[in-house]
This record gives structure tokens, C-alpha cells and sequence, in this order.
């Protein structure tokens, strides 16, 4: 029996350590270049960690399970009848039950804190129209341009704004998406941590040009964002 759950433990360490190196050396998502996508990561690896712990330890069972009490290929006979194990069926649904709740929570919490806009942050219009994207800096005189500049460690809250069909803002950086739809506002609240390129995608599949729809997003200093605004306001 001590054997048994020797070798059963060793092969889930194994599998374990194989999908860590799988989740750990492959980038699946992209830089974080905001406190909400950092946010948001923290959920992803704590459902990543929850998942490799349960694939870890199923595929443990089943390889361990195959291998030991295979029969002979000329075994044709029905194994012997069983009722099952009681307190191991009341685990396996419990168990998954305490995670799927935490997880919840978690989520919860994030999504709060991610919709929580702090004092006076930069109001900005996104606008979609089949197929460019438009900003409007209302905070500064309601000027249009059609690259997005943010000055870095400061609060932006995006109002949605499509002109025509459903659209979806998305810089896969900020992390935030949000879906602009005519006759409706909607909003998210992004907050730069670090300064450079980005790309503005649509994440609604809205026409023909759906591809094109691209936009840049700079991030900058402070400085370089006043200055910026000064000469689009000229």
C-alpha cells in the first residue's frame, strides 16, 4: 500500500513539474502595461496554479491506475462489482466546490478594484466607426485625434462611443476590453505603468474592415503628454 502511494505521488510530481515548465516558459498573455492587467494576471496564475494542482493529481490516478492493474490481452472476464467510496465522492465534489468559490471571490474582488476610478482621472471619448478609432479628451477642450496618448501612472477612464455598429475597445497591454455600442455608454478604467507603443485593436468582429481597424496608443511622461496636449490644442 506504502509503495502504491509512493509511486502515485512520485508520478503526479512529475506530471506537475512538466505543465509548471509548459505554464511557466511560454508567454501566454501579453506584457502588463497597467495596474488592472497586473490585477488580472494574479487571477490567471492563481486558476493556472489551481489547475495544474488538479490535472497534476488526475492524470496521476489514471496513469497509475492503467499501469497497475491492467489485465493480460487475453483476459476477457467482467471485473469484480463495486459499489464505490463514499467519502472519496464527497471529496472530489467538495473540493472543486471550495475552489470554483474561491475563484469567485478572487474574481470578484479584482473586478471591483478594477472598476474603481480614483480622484479626477482623465476622461477620454473612444469612439468606433466602421473602421478607425477616434479619442476625445474632453478634460482639455474636446480636441479629436486619432492616436491615444496617455500620460503614465495616471487614472484614464474610457467612455465608449460607437457611431454605427457594435465595436469592442482592446489595447492587449491595458489589459481592459470593452464593448462600444450605439446608443449605449459603457466605460473602463485603465492606469498606465509603463511608457511606450501599443496597439488599439477591435475585438468585435463589426464589417468588412474589421482587420484594419487599428489604432496607435502611446504612453508618456507627464511632461511629454503636456506638451503634447498644447500642440494639439494649437
Amino acid at each position: 500500500m506504502r509503495k502504491g502511494i509512493v509511486q502515485l505521488v512520485a508520478i503526479g510530481v512529475v506530471i506537475g513539474v512538466l505543465v509548471t515548465l509548459v505554464a511557466v516558459l511560454f508567454q501566454w498573455l501579453p506584457t502588463s502595461a497597467s495596474e488592472e492587467f497586473d490585477r488580472i494576471q494574479d487571477i490567471y496564475w492563481f486558476a493556472t496554479i489551481m489547475s495544474i494542482v488538479i490535472f497534476s493529481v488526475v492524470a496521476a490516478v489514471v496513469v497509475y491506475s492503467v499501469w497497475t492493474w491492467r489485465v493480460p490481452d487475453d483476459d476477457d472476464l467482467d471485473g469484480p462489482p463495486i459499489h464505490g467510496n463514499t467519502g472519496l465522492e464527497i471529496a472530489w465534489t467538495a473540493v472543486p466546490a471550495i475552489l470554483v468559490i474561491a475563484l469567485g471571490i478572487v474574481s470578484a474582488v479584482v473586478l471591483s478594484q478594477n472598476g474603481e476610478a480614483g480622484n479626477r482621472p482623465l476622461e477620454v471619448k473612444a469612439i468606433g466607426q466602421q473602421f478607425a478609432w477616434k479619442f476625445e479628451y474632453s478634460d482639455y477642450g474636446d480636441f479629436t485625434t486619432g492616436e491615444l496618448v496617455l500620460p503614465v501612472n495616471r487614472e484614464a477612464r474610457f467612455t465608449m462611443e460607437a457611431v454605427d455598429v457594435i465595436h469592442s475597445f482592446w489595447v492587449p497591454n491595458f489589459g481592459q476590453k470593452m464593448d462600444a455600442v450605439p446608443g449605449i455608454e459603457t466605460s473602463i478604467l485603465v492606469t498606465p505603468t509603463r511608457t511606450g507603443e501599443f496597439a488599439v485593436v477591435c475585438a468585435e468582429l463589426c464589417g468588412l474592415g474589421h482587420a484594419t481597424m487599428r489604432a496607435k496608443a502611446r504612453v508618456v511622461t507627464r511632461a511629454e503628454f503636456d506638451e503634447w496636449v498644447k500642440e494639439k490644442r494649437a
